[in-house]
Formats: structure tokens, sequence, C-alpha cells
């Protein structure tokens, strides 16, 4: 079969249209026809290896050259070819989308839990935009409990995750507000937008207006801007991806660091930060081999020598507790609460 293959970290130019071997479905697994395929944010970031810190991060996706997959592509929508051992509600025939690894191919082997059915008003192509912008403008609406007559700010309102960010909190009954570049206002206004900020005239962190709900889909702000167009009470959610060109070694991740450090306990469990629904992360452990492994559990408890060093350490001042709680979650996407 066709497909389009990476080797090296790079550009658009690293990439090749290349023939492999079709794979096979395993236990839980069906083998789809690919009908079409979207691009993301997150298709380009993998490509690049960027920001660089990711690599460290997540060893399981990024390799040191390259890639551990060497098939790009996550989005897709097609037709199930073949049903591996042990999969139950899915046969041969039915029309899918979901998201996974090593889907710019003809075919590709998908976890049957990664699957959702598509629907028949919707075309191959509609249906393949879907999975990670769509999930992820869900996923970060959820998270900042958005709910009727809220004042919502989306920033990004115009990229993949803000089309779907605008168009959601607009249905689950909230006033948005998005934040675009001129050139988009019309259609970010046209999703559902009561109000357009225009970016490249006027700074949205000084207006004087806050917000119950703050959704950063860019990543290029200071918290401490954001933090202060947050409304008592409100909620800021991160889940930027940065820009290209800009922050290539830590990106957004930086911002997001120092907002987890903020976030009131206890933890989440951590998600695939380039997955809202992990089934990236899941296929790559199977084919692997292996499941990934925390790294906290590795840990050992310290010695009672240890012990008596760090109790007899000299603590610092400590610092006041901020008015302002946060709840940030994990991976790619965050969420602060403001004060009350």
């Amino acid at each position: 079969m066709k497909a389009l293959l990476q080797d090296t970290y790079g550009t658009s130019d690293v990439l090749r249209l290349d023939e492999i071997a079709r794979p096979e479905p395993g236990p839980g697994e069906v083998l789809v026809r690919i009908a079409a395929a979207s691009i993301n944010a997150a298709d380009w970031h993998i490509m690049r290896g960027e920001p660089r810190i990711a690599r460290l991060m997540d060893r399981s996706m990024f390799g040191r050259k390259g890639p551990r997959e060497p098939v790009r592509g996550r989005d897709f929508a097609g037709t199930i070819e073949v049903v591996g051992p042990g999969v139950t509600g899915w046969r041969v025939g039915d029309q899918v989308l979901g998201e996974d690894d090593a889907t710019l191919a003809e075919f590709a082997v998908v976890p049957h839990a990664c699957l959702a059915r598509k629907p028949e008003a919707l075309s191959f192509e509609d249906a393949a935009a879907l999975p990670l912008a769509a999930g992820t403008a869900d996923l970060c609406l959820t998270r900042g409990e958005v709910a009727a007559g809220h004042h919502v700010l989306v920033i990004g309102a115009s990229g993949g995750v803000g089309t779907f960010a605008v168009q959601l909190a607009a249905v689950r009954g909230a006033i948005v507000t998005g934040v675009c570049r001129t050139r988009n206002i019309d259609l970010v206004t046209s999703l559902g937008a009561k109000e357009v900020i225009d970016y490249t005239r006027d700074d949205f962190t000084r207006t004087g207006t806050s917000y119950d709900v703050v959704v950063d889909l860019v990543g290029n702000r200071r918290l401490r801007d954001l933090r202060r167009i947050v409304a008592p009470g409100g909620r800021l959610v991160l889940s930027g991806g940065g820009n290209p060109g800009e922050g290539r070694f830590v990106g957004p991740i930086g911002l997001m660091a120092k907002g987890w450090a903020l976030r009131t306990p206890p933890r989440p469990a951590r998600a695939d930060p380039h997955g809202h629904a992990g089934c990236g992360a899941a296929h790559r452990a199977r084919r692997d081999g292996r499941a990934r492994r925390d790294p906290r559990r590795d840990r050992p408890h310290l010695s009672a020598r240890g012990r008596r060093r760090r109790a007899a350490a000299p603590r610092g001042r400590t610092r006041p507790r901020q008015d302002r709680r946060h709840d940030l979650s994990s991976g790619a996407t965050g969420a602060q609460r403001g004060s009350s």
C-alpha cells in the first residue's frame, strides 16, 4: 500500500510517498481503508519534533532523530476492511471516523475503542476533520465547566480547535468572544461569537473585561496576563500548541508548566499530550510490546540516612499562598480556577 513516510525530523521536505506492506489487525483492532485524513497542529509538531523538550517528555512518540512511527497522520475517516479477533460491535463495511497513529496511508490498523460511527449526513472529508480538533474543543469546554450564560473568551478562535470551541460554547448557551486576526473576523462571527477582538489592533488582556472562562489555544501569552482577565471564580483553560517558528525548544509547555505548579491538589492522572482520547498512546504501547511506565513509581524511597539529611536541610522562606487557586489538567489541556 502507499503511505506518507518520514525518517528524520524536519519540514515537509523530509516526507516521502512510498510503498509499504499492508498491516494486519491484531486482537481488539480493525483494519480501516482510509477514505480521507486531516492534518492538525499535532502532525506539524511531530514532524518537526518541536518543541524539542517534547522529545524528552514522550519517548514513545519521539525518537532521537525522528518520530518512532514513520507513517504520518492521526485523524481519519474510512470503511472497516477487516475485523480482528475479539472485536465486537463492528463489522466489515461499517463507515467510521477516529484518531490514531499512521493514518496518512491507504490502510491503517486502529484499536476498536478509537472508532466512532460516521454520521450519514457527513462526507468522509468532513468526518475526518472532526476527531482531534472537535474532541479537544469539547474537552476544553468541559474542563472549563462552560454553561449557559457564561462569558467565554476563546483565544485562537479561527484555528482548527478554536472554530469548534466557538460553536460548541455557543450551543451550550455561552456568550462567546473570539480572538483572531483581521481576515478571520467574519468567519468567527458566523460561527456564533457575539464579539470578536482583532489581536493585531487590540490587546485583549488589557481591555478591562474579564471572563468566566478563558480558553487559550495559542500559548504565547504570559500566565499573569491571562489570569488578569479571568473573573473571580472563573477558569483558565490552557491548550496552546504554539505557533510555527516560535518556541522551538520549550514553546507553550513552559506556560502550562507554570500553571501546573499553581494547581490545586489532587493531581489529575496524566493524559496523552498528543491526543485527547489517548488512543495513539495505547496503540504505541501495544505495538512496542510494553506498557507506558510512570516514572514516579520507579522513584526509590529515601533511605533512613537520606531522610535525616533531608530533615536537616535548611528550609527557604515560605511564600504566602496565592489568592487564586488553580486546577490544571494534565497533558496538552489544563484548567485554572480564579479567586472567588
